[in-house]
């Protein structure tokens, strides 16, 4: 079977992490962190690092109209994960879990004032269950797929006086289907749809003057295709896209504007025994509500 590869993996860079905090915003989420063969994996062990660097000079309002005076985002993250999958089987999956610990650095520079920074460990990610099915066909070719329910603990620093919050002081629960299909020999199709539902933070931003805000739902994909380029090499392009479902809110009042973005680029993929590396590039666009920029992801795994 093939190897565990690209379970989870979680882009703490840009997007709304970055915006002013005395707005409501959604957290960061994997947006174009996986790419080629996501879907594939077997019972093992995998160590994986995902390095993830986002710039933004432009933001767009809920009517996805550019931004006056729009301050500027860079931000770079590193992600350790550790994965497993058992040889044990649930619901005829092989079941799993995983730990992914970020590190952080994001710096917002205002058109007008003080830049604000960040630097340390974010959020810890973890898994208590992962469902890998093992191999199955699709219109007579290869299909694999995976549940992964992750659960994002309030662990990283928040609230400290004229600095950006490293965590966002809240429960966060953002589950995922993946799957791939091998049209042919040579071309393959991965996808990977996310929910993500965010608790209530009750020590909310001093510019707010409130007791409680939470941020609304949202739905997020990751797609790519790709084509076998020789024994290691694929080459494709992959996409992402974010859409905010419910209102945020505060104090139990539903506020205007819903996130919107959407990311497209190249992509490459490159694997020889039990390791795998992969790159990506993305332009964001047709942003609401939030910064639009681009990103650079690269990926690498080994299996033991």
């Amino acid at each position: 079977m093939r190897p565990v590869a690209g379970i989870a993996v979680l882009a703490l860079a840009g997007g709304s992490m970055c915006q002013a905090q005395a707005d409501v915003t959604l957290p960061p989420v994997n947006l174009g962190d996986s790419t080629f063969q996501d879907g594939i994996a077997a019972p093992g062990w995998m160590v994986q690092q995902t390095l993830s660097v986002y710039r933004a000079q432009h933001s767009r309002d809920d009517r996805g109209q550019r931004s006056i005076d729009a301050p500027q985002i860079e931000s770079v993250a590193l992600l350790g994960q550790l994965s497993v999958i058992s040889n044990r089987r649930v619901l005829g999956a092989y079941w799993g879990g995983e730990l992914i610990v970020p590190w952080i650095h994001a710096q917002v520079t205002p058109a007008h004032g003080s830049a604000l920074a960040a630097t340390g460990p974010g959020d810890v990610i973890v898994s208590p269950l992962i469902l890998q099915w093992p191999q199955a066909r699709l219109a007579g070719r290869p299909f694999w797929q995976r549940l992964n329910l992750n659960v994002s603990l309030p662990t990283g620093r928040y609230g400290t006086p004229g600095r950006l919050d490293a965590g966002r002081n809240v429960l966060q629960f953002n589950p995922h289907y993946a799957f791939t299909w091998e049209r042919s020999e040579a071309w393959e199709l991965s996808g990977r749809l996310h929910y993500l539902w965010t608790g209530p933070n009750r020590d909310p931003a001093p510019g707010l003057d409130a007791s409680e805000v939470q941020g609304g739902q949202a739905v997020h994909l990751n797609a790519a295709v790709s084509r076998s380029a020789g024994q290691d090499l694929r080459i494709g392009a992959a996409l992402y896209a974010l859409v905010q479902i419910t209102d945020d809110r505060i104090d139990g009042v539903a506020q205007p504007g819903r996130e919107r973005i959407v990311g497209v680029g190249p992509a490459l993929g490159w694997s020889r025994g039990a390791t795998s590396l992969h790159a990506a590039a993305y332009i964001e666009t047709l942003a609401k509500d939030r910064s639009e920029g681009t990103r650079l992801s690269l990926r690498y795994a080994t299996r033991f």
